[in-house]
């Protein structure tokens, strides 16, 4: 089974990239989309619909911001949307699909780039969404929480650590809550296979920055440590051009 996790900027911009050739072509069973930027009816499912796609779609209550979607060719047992924190939930966060064997959950990490005050909302996100994947496990303990976490891990997961350690995004706290989630019994799938620097999944639009491999490892599937024997691949997608992300890719049994 492929899964993928995009981070798309928008959708509709996406779209008009190509995306939805490129999504025809990958043909992956789940995908996690993160800031859709878009209510549904501002898209038409049918266009998704039509490649084979069951549409979940959660958008923000504030139009063209944040949201997040699943597209998928198996039908979920149920679906959840938001994870009961409003805060979060108003922004379109989190959302969940479960299926026989494992759910699959897509989360828009909120970013802390703008100042103090979203900084600290982020803590507190990262606080809260601890405790509910924690709570989540006991009741479901096979997931893989996909999406753009807005953290990078480890010092080879950005091109410029030193210049970067007081930076959101790569802040001690931060990072520090990267190690207490993966101790806690969730695998980083991409460092499971892959263990090489200068592997990146977002790239400023600034100083060609893309065209130089100058980003960050912002995007992560992380599965519980229940579902490593199915593990089979993880790869990041770095030639796909319709964000400022790229695609991530996990593959499961």
């Amino acid at each position: 089974m492929k899964i993928i996790s995009y981070n798309v900027n928008g959708i509709r911009a996406a779209i008009n990239k190509g995306f939805l050739d490129w999504l025809k072509e990958e043909n992956p069973e789940i995908i996690g989309l993160q800031e859709v930027k878009a209510n549904l009816d501002q898209i038409d499912a049918s266009v998704f619909e039509d490649l084979g796609y069951h549409v979940y779609w959660y958008p923000a209550f504030k139009k063209g911001y944040s949201g997040v979607a699943i597209l998928t060719k198996i039908k979920p047992k149920s679906v959840k949307l938001g994870m009961d924190y409003s805060k979060y939930d108003e922004e379109g966060r989190l959302i969940q699909v479960d299926f026989e064997d494992f759910s699959f959950l897509n989360a828009y990490f909120p970013s802390g780039t703008t100042g103090d005050i979203r900084q600290t909302f982020k803590y507190e996100f990262l606080d809260d969404i601890y405790g509910y994947t924690q709570d989540l496990r006991k009741e479901k303990p096979n997931f893989i929480l996909s999406g753009d976490y807005n953290i990078c891990h480890k010092a080879i997961d950005i091109h410029n650590p030193k210049a970067n350690k007081n930076t959101s995004g790569f802040l001690p706290e931060e990072r520090a809550w990267m190690d207490k989630f993966t101790d806690s019994g969730f695998i980083d799938t991409f460092r499971k296979f892959n263990e090489e620097p200068h592997n990146y999944s977002w790239w400023s639009f600034r100083a060609n920055a893309r065209a130089k491999n100058l980003g960050w490892r912002i995007d992560y599937h992380m599965a519980t440590s229940t579902l490593d024997p199915r593990l089979r691949n993880a790869k990041i997608l770095a030639d796909i051009k319709h964000s400022d992300h790229c695609p991530i890719l996990v593959e499961i049994d």
